[in-house]
């Protein structure tokens, strides 16, 4: 099992439904969904460039995925979560905008934004006692001689290579694509996302990802505002699949997490 923190719109999100359906899958419910006609791409070549995001699902990365160190538990990673996104205010992103990045299509910030350089780095750290140590296995399945100077030490500090100066806040819509078929992907993302990059985004809660085993899909466990509760809007969150596989319906957001912070330990 492994973990990681990162942002994506909340359930109901029409942003969280576009994505869903552009890559195929749902991060909430980890339902697989039927993806648009593209003209001019066919339905195996959509599947196949969507491949590597669909896994993943729609999501910024803050805190790269990372097994639980000694004498840490699943619970503890929450609580330490819960109390993080309670002491920081939501963020506004004005545009987005669709970029290519090492042959790979993104929504990422249309302008810099140092409020979420920082946010990022916030998380890297304060989440970086709960993280297991490498093996070495896992260094060497990272290629660590192809790395840069920087990408290896933060592969050696913080358990990745892209993080700090080397990350970017983007969330990915497709794997790699190559040159003569990019512009035909290009032009089918910009129709699908045109409405999501004319307004404002905002981050105003963070997310604990799963993983529950090399290469399974890795889905939404937790939501959680940022912020004092008072100033959130009630905004519909999904729970976790209980163990007989059954996922609740929706709940209000900020009732969850307040119910959450009774169970928080006061520091």
């Amino acid at each position: 099992m492994r973990y990681a923190i990162g942002f994506t719109p909340s359930v109901c999100d029409p942003l969280t439904l576009a994505a869903a359906e552009w890559l195929g899958r749902n991060p909430y419910s980890d339902a697989l969904c039927e993806q648009p006609h593209v003209s001019g791409i066919s339905a195996q070549e959509l599947a196949f460039y969507t491949a590597v995001p669909r896994r993943f699902g729609f999501h910024a990365m803050l805190r790269p995925l990372f097994r639980l160190g000694d004498g840490v538990d699943e619970a503890a990673l929450l609580n330490a979560l819960l109390r993080f996104t309670s002491e920081r205010a939501p963020l506004v992103l004005p545009r987005l905008s669709v970029r290519l990045r090492d042959h790979c299509f993104m929504l990422a910030p249309a302008a810099p934004s140092e409020e979420i350089r920082q946010l990022t780095a916030e998380v890297l750290e304060c989440f970086e006692p709960y993280r297991a140590m490498l093996t070495d296995a896992e260094i060497e399945r990272r290629d660590p001689d192809r790395l840069t100077a920087t990408q290896f030490a933060n592969l050696h500090r913080w358990g990745d290579p892209h993080v700090m100066d080397e990350h970017s806040f983007h969330m990915m819509v497709t794997g790699p694509v190559p040159f003569p078929s990019q512009l035909r992907i290009a032009t089918a993302l910009q129709a699908h996302f045109e409405a999501f990059c004319l307004r404002p985004l905002e981050i105003s809660s963070l997310a604990l990802f799963v993983e529950a085993g090399a290469g399974a899909p890795m889905r939404v466990h937790s939501q959680l505002p940022m912020g004092k509760l008072p100033t959130h809007r009630v905004r519909p969150r999904t729970i976790a699949a209980n163990e007989d596989g059954h996922r609740p319906a929706p709940v209000g957001e900020a009732k969850v997490a307040l119910a959450m912070r009774s169970l928080v330990p006061a520091r």
